[in-house]
């Protein structure tokens, strides 16, 4: 069965290159970002964990939570981060976990099950499709997932971007346009008619009947 949108995150309890994780312990309260990769010291991977490193920050502001899933051990990811560190100019403050058994990777289902899976001699073709983020409310549902092939590094623009969406319409009746970032117009639910979302949401602009703009409240 696929992961959908909306579905709890499976959870699962993991060693990482920060000690021990429980993925819904770990969450907490706060928001939470997967990002998986087939294998450490891969060149796109590497550039992609440098961005995440890079970011951290900006994440944190966001009350959000980040970790790296690759299919290598703790002992590898040490390794690794050196690398990381040094591609970004930035420490790498945020826990990768060892997945080599690949329970997170099926779990997630980020393994097409048809495919062989040598316990020895493990190539990153082998688990090449292991390139999901997931984004994950504090409920512990999943919000978002983006898959990449392994030849398309990731754009983290917009997966903050994505995120600053989640958080702006998660649990109220709005939700975002085509190229929305902060501070722009939300579109207002048709749960609300004109009247209930004018009291809400202050004057709407109104381009259809069923597409009504409002201002990002959380930039009123």
């Amino acid at each position: 069965m696929s992961l959908r949108i909306n579905d709890i995150a499976p959870d699962f309890t993991a060693n990482s290159t920060e000690g021990e994780i429980r993925l819904h312990d770990w969450i907490g309260d706060s928001y939470a970002i997967l990002f998986s990769h087939p294998r450490d010291f891969t060149p796109v991977c590497t550039t992609e964990f440098g961005a995440v490193a890079q970011l951290v920050p900006d994440f944190e502001k966001r009350n959000t939570k980040v970790l790296g899933v690759s299919v290598d051990s703790v002992e590898d990811h040490a390794k690794w981060k050196r690398d990381i560190e040094t591609v970004a100019g930035t420490p790498a403050n945020f826990a990768i976990i060892d997945d080599t058994s690949l329970a997170v990777a099926k779990a997630y289902d980020m393994l097409p099950a048809e495919f062989y899976l040598p316990t020895e001699g493990r190539t990153p073709a082998h688990s090449a499709t292991v390139r999901t983020v997931f984004i994950i409310g504090p409920d512990k549902k999943v919000r978002l997932t983006m898959t990449y092939p392994m030849s398309v590094g990731r754009n983290f623009a917009e997966i903050i971007r994505a995120l600053d969406a989640i958080q702006t319409t998660d649990g109220v009746p709005l939700a975002t346009p085509a190229n929305w970032v902060p501070g722009q117009d939300v579109i207002v639910a048709l749960a609300l008619d004109d009247a209930a979302a004018e009291a809400k949401y202050g004057a709407l602009d109104k381009k259809l009947p069923y597409l009504r703009f409002a201002k990002d409240p959380k930039n009123g």
